[in-house]
């Protein structure tokens, strides 16, 4: 073998390694993508069966939902971590408050 058959073959497998190493980059990224995704889907099925249980609980109990509660049903969501804002409604909060949400709140 000649040294240019070799120096091309070297240049080859590490050509051939850099496309494995971004392949194995963007692997990476999706792992992190849909491990935070399903991060956030857990904690939506957690309040999501609390919610459940305790509308169980309420029904279970005879009562009817009351007139002027709307307000109250929309602080405890946001309590829970959604959005009651127009802008994201219904949406998973993950930076904290929001202030369109605490402003609708306050009015």
């Amino acid at each position: 073998m000649d040294k240019q058959a070799v120096f091309a073959q070297v240049a080859n497998v590490e050509e051939r390694i850099g496309e494995l190493y971004r392949e194995l980059g963007s692997l990476k990224h999706k792992i992190v993508e849909l491990i935070e995704e399903n991060q956030k889907l857990q904690m939506e099925n957690e309040n999501l069966r609390k919610r459940l249980s305790a509308a169980e609980k309420h029904e279970a109990e005879g009562a009817s939902p009351m007139l002027g509660e709307g307000y109250d049903n929309l602080a405890r969501l946001y309590q829970e971590g959604f959005h009651i804002c127009n802008l994201h409604y219904g949406s998973l909060r993950t930076e904290g408050d929001c202030l369109f949400c605490l402003s609708f709140l306050h009015k």
